[in-house]
């Protein structure tokens, strides 16, 4: 009996084995890396014409080597500022988005073999007659944030007195050039040469500077095996011909476009036709964030407002307090805090929605807490002394009859903070949210049609706005 018995445990042992190490190799298999990106950057990364994916040089080789080492990326669209503040707050496993390796960006991150070759380059309107460095004396030029290029330009701001513009995407930074607000873009030459290519009104004039070498990034000291996994999958790429075939395809004589050249396509109603997909993915995020920011924006608001006039001085200050800080903070700075600054502090993950959901709750919440505590008392004193003189405790007496009063003061604020939030969804874009701002800078990244894009997003905005006030007008008529 002993016998059998040991034998089906040391059965059952073997098959617990098994099944661990079987699992060990699947979930090894099928592992999957959060890469961040900025997809306002073609050719290395832009998105498809579908609307549906992200395509470039960078993209495509970051999914080969992803099936050449048997993992799984899932691509991030953040902005390239905010990819890479999310790498160092472990909220991203690494970054691919035409980062050139630097000493300075050495010390906080770890970088792959170079994987392109490039530099920075000048580009001016078409009809401009700078030539050189020399004649920007005196003048302004636009620069990305966070980029080897403005790093150049910051470089030598002195020397030649050169004021600078910095935007955070490429197509802004070259329609204030062909606006004639700065007379001159810097940006890597590639990318350029791509912008130019697919219809941007300017021409790269100059030398090539501060060549330098584009790597794939993570954070210092951490995800080695994946660095090491694309360093492997990069040589193997190089080796059979696929890593040549990937840049030819994008930057080679038959290159391919970005977006469609046909005349039709770049009408207001083209592309409103080609993109209506994309945009109305964006409508569906930010309607989303809205509905549900305001939902407990409004319960916390609710909540600080009775604290602010209830009778207990502590409380009273906690309300104030909070009021102070949560409205006192741009709204930017709020959404940069939670969604990078606390994952610092903690090393626990925040999902971008989550975030843009606590940014909203805090700020939107302290405005309404605010409108809250006026609402309750604009209610006439007595009201409260004849409540608690009939013998209503003063909750009771809260609820049952100055409430009421004040919320027939309060609707019309209510609804106006839904406008407000619907609008304060746009600044949720810097932590990669792809809410309806976003969603355009990443279509006119890929089709240069900065002027007729921001108009339909604007129109967008501008009919839901309209809706909400017919409503808070029809329910303050109502009211009263």
């Amino acid at each position: 009996m002993k016998k059998w018995q040991s034998m089906i445990i040391t059965f059952m042992f073997a098959c617990g084995v098994g099944l661990f190490l079987h699992s060990s190799q699947v979930s090894a298999a099928e592992k999957t890396y959060t890469i961040g990106t900025d997809v306002t950057y073609a050719p290395f990364e832009y998105q498809a014409e579908d609307g549906k994916s992200y395509v470039g040089i960078d993209m495509d080789i970051m999914r080969a080597v992803a099936k050449e080492e048997g993992f799984k990326v899932d691509i991030k669209a953040l902005g390239f500022n905010a990819a890479v503040q999310a790498l160092e707050a472990n909220q991203i496993d690494g970054v691919m988005a035409g980062m050139t390796v630097s000493p300075e960006r050495q010390v906080k991150f770890d970088f792959s073999e170079s994987y392109y070759d490039s530099g920075v380059a000048m580009a001016v309107g078409a009809n401009s007659t700078i030539k050189s460095l020399d004649d920007l004396k005196g003048k302004k030029v636009a620069i990305k944030v966070g980029t080897s290029s403005a790093e150049f330009v910051n470089s030598i701001k002195k020397q030649y007195n050169i004021t600078t513009t910095t935007f955070d995407d490429s197509s802004n930074m070259y329609d204030d050039v062909m606006t004639g607000n700065s007379v001159a873009a810097f940006d890597d030459k590639p990318v350029l040469a791509y912008g130019i290519k697919n219809g941007i009104k300017m021409k790269i004039v100059g030398e090539t500077y501060e060549k330098g070498e584009y790597g794939f990034a993570v954070k210092k000291g951490t995800n080695k095996e994946l660095l090491t996994k694309f360093n492997s999958g990069l040589k193997k790429l190089k080796a059979n011909g696929e890593y040549k075939k990937i840049v030819d395809k994008y930057t080679g004589t038959n290159a391919k476009s970005a977006n469609s050249n046909s005349k039709s396509s770049r009408t207001i109603l083209g592309l409103l036709k080609t993109n209506s997909g994309t945009l109305f993915d964006g409508f569906k995020q930010t309607m989303l964030l809205t509905i549900v920011a305001i939902v407990f924006a409004t319960v916390l608001g609710i909540i600080l407002g009775m604290m602010g006039v209830a009778p207990n001085k502590w409380l009273n200050g906690l309300s104030s307090t909070l009021i102070y800080i949560f409205r006192g903070l741009p709204l930017i700075v709020l959404a940069f805090f939670i969604y990078i600054g606390i994952p610092n502090l903690t090393g626990t993950k925040i999902p971008a929605f989550v975030a843009g959901i606590i940014t909203l709750t805090l700020n939107e919440g302290a405005y309404t807490a605010a409108f809250v505590k006026g609402g309750i008392k604009a209610v006439d004193n007595g009201q409260m002394e004849a409540a608690r003189s009939l013998g209503l405790p003063y909750g009771k007496a809260m609820m049952k009859v100055i409430m009421p009063q004040g919320i027939k003061i309060m609707i019309p604020s209510f609804i106006n903070q839904f406008i407000i939030t619907l609008k304060d969804t746009s600044i949720l874009s810097v932590i990669g949210i792809l809410e309806l701002t976003q969603t355009g800078k990443i279509i006119i990244a890929r089709n240069l049609e900065g002027f007729k894009m921001w108009l339909i997003i604007a129109v967008i905005y501008l009919v839901i706005i309209t809706l909400l006030t017919w409503l808070s007008n029809l329910v303050e008529r109502k009211i009263k």
